[in-house]
């Protein structure tokens, strides 16, 4: 079986964080008043995209109304809006939107992930629960052998990122900061290129603007052709 099929399937069957399972199940019951027609995904939101990215883009954990309805990352809500209009105007999508599963939608290049696979209360896992999905991370970052740029959002994502990677001391956050990888001797470089989540609070405000996310995704393209 394809790997990443495999751990997709291991993803979406995950039941080992009590708290998160009863949310996200809770969640997907109750359901928001504008999608109560809808049936939603209620289960672990596994990472999609293209398997020979070489851009990884890493969030913090699926929304409860978005991912956790549509079954796919950033899918669904004013965050992903944001991000895979971002993702259109630099190259790595055919399309500017994000509806469901099967709309058409395509990447290349890039891969969507995050550290937690299960949307959390109020956005906000546990230490445990970050640790215990640590393991998925892994594995699908270790898949993704061409990957050369990753893209966290947030301080979440970053300091997931950094943790896969081995970079100690890690660097104070910023967006838009390059933070090099060390490698093994012939290895091509690896680089972390962190942006400001693309939270709907972060967006509304300014704190990100389409130029400052596009400028991060047009580094990370030419960081990953270097």
């Amino acid at each position: 079986m394809d790997p990443f099929q495999t751990l997709a399937e291991d993803v979406a069957t995950c039941r080992a964080c009590p708290r998160l399972v009863d949310w996200r199940e809770q969640v997907a019951t109750e359901k928001r008043a504008a999608f109560r027609d809808e049936e939603y995904w209620g289960r672990p939101v596994p990472g999609w995209g293209d398997p020979a990215a070489t851009v990884v883009i890493v969030g913090l954990a699926p929304a409860a109304h978005g991912a956790n309805r549509t079954g796919r990352m950033f899918t669904g809500d004013r965050s992903g809006d944001f991000l895979y209009a971002a993702l259109h105007r630099t190259g790595f999508a055919n399309q500017p939107e994000s509806i469901r599963p099967g709309d058409g939608l395509e990447l290349d290049g890039v891969w969507i992930t995050s550290p937690v696979k299960c949307a959390p209360p109020a956005n906000k896992p546990t230490p445990l629960e970050r640790d215990t999905c640590a393991t998925f991370l892994d594995r699908e970052l270790t898949l993704l052998t061409e990957a050369r740029v990753f893209v966290p959002l947030g301080q979440f994502g970053y300091q997931a990122t950094c943790r896969f990677l081995g970079v100690r001391p890690r660097p104070k956050f910023g967006h838009g900061i390059e933070v090099a990888v060390p490698g093994e001797e012939h290895d091509p470089p690896r680089w972390i290129v962190p942006s400001y989540h693309v939270s709907q609070q972060n967006t509304f405000t300014g704190t990100l603007t389409e130029p400052m996310l596009d400028a991060v995704l047009r580094r990370a393209r030419e960081l990953a052709a270097a």
